[in-house]
């Protein structure tokens, strides 16, 4: 998971403790926590209780004050202004410019909390307002931006790095699940769906199938029903999908379960089985109201809105089995709305990155699995799609959209596996890494604080696949890929990448 350079103890002595992070929160994340007769979701209760262990500064902006200010309700106002300022208010920062005569004071409020985001005044803004988190995406602060339920995983991450191990998900025929229905994850699945225990047992008789997950004790907490379609009409405007599409019927993730990225396991699944099985379209029906994290997840894995279905929204991603033209479209943008296609031009540069074994056993779980081509009746997909990798190597060359091929050392010496960099940065502050890959696998505290002794490569990367047959270190030097040991990241030919993929198969 880390560099391929151990710490020594003389770096351990020295190690900097971990500047706390500053949290903007919203009015609506502020005012449960101070209202005594408010009941705190358990998401909210534990970010809090997790920020405050983790010794972080909670702040609110004082654009809030004026907009509470604003409210005619004279008995609301004094009572939310008493609870907000509880909390230490956010220094006045730079003056927005995106705001003007014509701007209106809601909108006004948004972007100056907005712009103390994007001046860095804070790390990360945590807000429930749906508004807020899509103008925080169009301008390009959605890393940055979290609901409650993506912060807390995030403080989970950080500070419970021991109960957030990345799940394997099993596939299952739909009747293996029967016996449960009066399980809990089941009963939160009729609140939306008057029938769905008759949908449930009609889809069990036609031997559909389900990606699920079990915690700990073997209890169901996790359940996706997938299930292929022809020509099928997807909206009430009756917008047809051309040729098969992988439907995700149902995608629930229980709220005991949430932080092991099992989304985005399920979506994996779905991808490598979409592919497997020619289906040009994936989609699902979401209710917007209810699965906003969901919605997230689906905006950031190229999934595109396509209309409603009764009261849900349609969400499609276009899945070509062959390499669609690139048009225009930049390295990362592609793969986002095309993964697994990937850019591959001579516009994109290729690195060889060495990786040890302890470390790519944590970073790629499902490695050997794929390697012994048992994904079909292995039944299970080890990790995620969005991970990170931090190390010491020298380069700074890398930059978004670029491919690399990880290099495991050691036992393998070979290459394995191939990502696409979301994004690269060179850091010395343990609190920067930590919001920067808040939102991939899993690092603690400790770990962070050992790497950031000294300047520290942090690699956001999409897997986009495990090799067919690892490239050994002499089949690299046969094929004249490099010509000694792999010590560091190096940057490889579109020749040299073309005989790697082409040593690996198909």
């Amino acid at each position: 998971m880390l560099g391929q350079t151990p710490i020594g103890r003389r770096n351990l002595a020295r190690r900097p403790v971990l500047k706390q992070l500053t949290l903007l929160l919203d009015t609506n994340v502020l005012i449960p926590l101070q209202d005594s007769y408010a009941v705190l979701s358990d998401c909210l209760a534990n970010f809090h209780r997790l920020a405050l262990i983790g010794g972080h500064r909670l702040v609110y902006h004082p654009a809030s004050i004026a907009d509470f200010e604003r409210d005619p309700d004279l008995d609301r106002r004094s009572r939310n202004l008493q609870h907000v300022r509880r909390y230490p208010a956010l220094p006045q920062s730079a003056r927005c410019p995106w705001n003007n005569a014509g701007t209106s004071p809601n909108d006004a409020c948004d972007n100056e909390i907005l712009y103390a985001l994007e001046c860095d005044a804070v790390h990360a803004l945590v807000t429930e307002d749906k508004g807020l988190l899509t103008k925080a995406r169009a301008r390009g602060l959605g890393s940055r931006t979290y609901n409650i339920q993506t912060a807390e995983d995030w403080m989970r991450r950080l500070h419970q790095p021991h109960d957030v191990s990345l799940p394997n998900i099993d596939d299952v025929p739909l009747h293996n699940l029967t016996p449960e229905l009066s399980g809990a994850l089941f009963e939160s699945l009729r609140d939306g769906y008057a029938g769905f225990d008759a949908w449930f047992r009609r889809k069990a008789r036609q031997n559909t199938k389900a990606w699920v997950y079990r915690d700990e004790a073997g209890v169901l907490g996790a359940i996706c029903v997938y299930d292929i379609q022809s020509d099928e009409v997807v909206t009430d405007a009756h917008v047809r999908l051309e040729g098969k599409a992988l439907k995700l019927c149902t995608f629930k993730v229980g709220q005991g379960v949430r932080g092991r990225k099992i989304g985005e396991l399920f979506l994996k699944a779905a991808f490598r089985y979409g592919t497997e099985n020619g289906c040009e379209h994936i989609f699902t029906h979401t209710d917007v109201e209810k699965q906003s994290y969901l919605i997230d997840l689906l905006l950031d894995f190229g999934f595109d809105e396509r209309g409603s279905y009764g009261t849900d929204r349609v969400f499609v991603k276009p899945h070509p089995v062959a390499a669609p033209d690139a048009a225009g479209l930049q390295p990362l943008e592609y793969v986002r709305r095309f993964y697994p296609h990937y850019q591959a031009g001579t516009h994109v540069r290729k690195f060889l990155v060495p990786i040890k074994q302890g470390f790519h056993r944590v970073l790629f779980p499902d490695y050997h699995a794929v390697q012994s081509l048992l994904f079909a009746s292995y039944g299970s997909v080890g990790n995620a799609i969005k991970l990170a990798y931090l190390c010491h190597a020298t380069t700074k060359e890398i930059r978004a959209g670029d491919l690399v091929l990880f290099y495991r050392t050691e036992d393998e010496q070979a290459v394995t596996s191939l990502g696409v960099v979301d994004q690269f940065a060179v850091l010395d502050d343990a609190a920067r890494i930590a919001a920067l890959v808040s939102r991939r696998t899993v690092y603690s505290i400790k770990e962070i604080e050992d790497m950031a002794v000294r300047p520290t490569k942090v690699i956001l990367f999409r897997l986009v696949k495990h090799l067919f047959k690892p490239v050994s270190y002499r089949q690299l030097l046969a094929e004249r890929v490099v010509t000694g040991p792999i010590q560091s990241i190096t940057k490889i030919s579109d020749v040299a990448f073309s005989r790697v993929l082409s040593a690996a198969g198909p």
